[in-house]
């Protein structure tokens, strides 16, 4: 598992490298304004849509029935049933495309009420949507390909695809003069990074002999479980991304920059978060639908207690970093040219609060893995549900009862996805389907040592490092010896505990 891990999290990290020198160029060229809020608003349809109707669908509904084909051997059976789960896919995606670019203002008038008020400000971002929007379709063939690599255990083409985006909307910022503005510039390299992507993956798929072959969409009783798979999927898909439809709603009525914000307080809460969180999640759901498909069940729960102990390993000391120095971290990375300190202390209060509930938002694809590896669907879905409920009252609250602001909408998300993993867990426990390991129990002080040592010595390193380099470079050097003495810290933590550790040989 740690090899496929490390060629998961390689991609994906180099992803989130490429993704901050996106960000910071978005940051220099766009600001904090009418022009970013639009854009942003704009680029939550390729975002979060592709979260319903792509891995968010395809990964729990898909890949464990792929998976369980080809682990039987029945290769042939596995192939025919790519082809029809692809051919409804695309029937729905072109659909949903025509329907979007028809009814596009009513669409930002719901989720964006707010911009109502600017004609200009509604006008640019119903016109920077269109353009986005068609990004869906094209990652339709990449996403579900992904899926297909991921369950025979390809996993470096489906981590890697994701640069091309960021690559592809690096190279049209930097011509961002030959569009009308910035924003337009950053929302066709949007739809250029689709075109890319989807170049690469069928490269990738074709080498290991994968294809996806368009044809009618034909009723079968493989398509027929697998769509009731999809509508649990998709619901509880749809009420994941109505949650950042919401905090999009509210952040409206706040002051200008408030949304943009909360993007990149997000961005930095998704370096972990992707690069260690859903890379554990993206590995042990095929692993886990193997071993079932086998019979192998103490080798399937073994595996899940070793990914949820190494995801809190890996994701509570960022979490105890972002609650100690969230204004240095994004100071030091994003205030340049038009992105200023005070849209930085905005987004460093979005950022401290996202971070309590990074561990959850990590542990999340672990836990619901115990069900869709099972082709449990339904159950994950109604734990979302009540998760989301209970994000909008507490956002509510947080935003209009205690006037909380970006921090409030934040950390209603966070403790939203405590709820939902407190649900899942008692779920799976209560049927008898996730079985607690002593060796993560063990695992757990070492861990929580391990996260206060790390965001302890992080703060001491950003306060002793400051004065080191002067003017605005002083959060540079704070954000490097928080760094430095973080890591020195969090490894010797682990050095000494090592043997209570997830590490496998590692640990001798």
């Amino acid at each position: 598992m740690f090899k496929r891990l490390l060629s998961v999290s390689g991609f994906t990290l180099l992803s989130r490298i490429t993704g901050f020198a996106r960000d910071a160029l978005l940051a220099w060229t766009i600001g904090a304004g009418i022009l970013s809020d639009a854009f942003f608003v704009a680029f939550l349809f390729p975002n979060y849509f592709r979260a319903i109707f792509g891995e968010g669908t395809i990964n729990p509904a898909f890949l464990p029935r792929y998976a369980a084909l080809h682990a039987r051997g029945e290769h042939a059976a596995a192939a025919k049933f790519a082809n029809g789960v692809f051919a409804w896919q695309m029937a729905a995606q072109i659909v949903l495309l025509v329907l979007a670019m028809i009814f596009m203002p009513a669409i930002i008038g719901l989720i964006a009420g707010g911009f109502k008020g600017n004609p200009a400000q509604f006008a640019l971002t119903v016109s920077l949507a269109r353009v986005t929007f068609p990004y869906l379709i094209l990652t339709l063939v990449a996403v579900q390909l992904s899926a297909m690599l991921n369950a025979i255990e390809k996993f470096w083409a489906a981590a890697a695809w994701s640069n091309l985006l960021n690559l592809s909307m690096i190279a049209t910022l930097v011509c961002w003069h030959w569009f009308p503005n910035a924003a337009y510039a950053a929302a066709w390299g949007v739809l250029l990074g689709g075109v890319a992507q989807l170049v690469f993956i069928l490269w990738a798929a074709g080498r290991e002999g994968l294809w996806l072959r368009v044809a009618l969409p034909r009723w079968t009783p493989e398509i027929r479980e697998f769509f009731i798979a999809l509508g649990a999927v998709t619901f509880g898909a749809a009420s994941i991304v109505i949650a950042p439809f919401i905090d999009t709603i509210l952040a409206s009525y706040l002051p200008v920059g408030s949304r943009t914000a909360l993007y990149y307080a997000d961005r930095i809460n998704q370096l972990p978060l992707g690069v260690l969180g859903i890379a554990l999640g993206t590995v042990l759901l095929p692993e886990m639908s193997a071993r079932l498909a086998r019979g192998d069940k103490t080798g399937s729960a073994a595996a899940q207690n070793r990914s949820a102990a190494t995801s809190l390993l890996l994701t509570l000391p960022f979490a105890a970093v972002f609650l100690a120095i969230p204004g240095t971290i994004m100071r030091a990375v994003f205030v340049h040219g038009a992105f200023n300190a005070g849209a930085a202390g905005l987004a460093a209060l979005a950022l401290a609060a996202y971070g309590a509930g990074l561990p959850a938002m990590a542990m999340l694809r672990i836990v619901q893995a115990t069900f869709y590896a099972r082709h449990d669907t339904m159950t994950p879905a109604r734990a979302t549900v009540t998760a989301l409920v209970s994000n909008i009252v507490l956002k509510m609250i947080f935003v209009w009862g205690l006037h909380l602001g970006v921090a409030g909408l934040a950390l209603g998300t966070a403790l939203g996805a405590w709820i939902n993993v407190a649900l899942l867990t008692w779920f799976g426990h209560s049927r008898a389907l996730l079985a607690i390991e002593k060796a993560f129990v063990k695992s757990l002080p070492p861990v929580l040592i391990a996260a206060i040592a790390t965001g302890a010595a992080a703060w001491f390193g950003a306060w002793i490092a400051a004065p080191l380099l002067p003017g605005r470079f002083s959060d540079v050097a704070a954000l490097a010896g928080a760094m430095l003495l973080g890591i020195i810290a969090y490894s010797m933590v682990v050095w000494i505990f090592r043997r209570a550790l997830p590490l496998g040989k590692f640990a001798r």
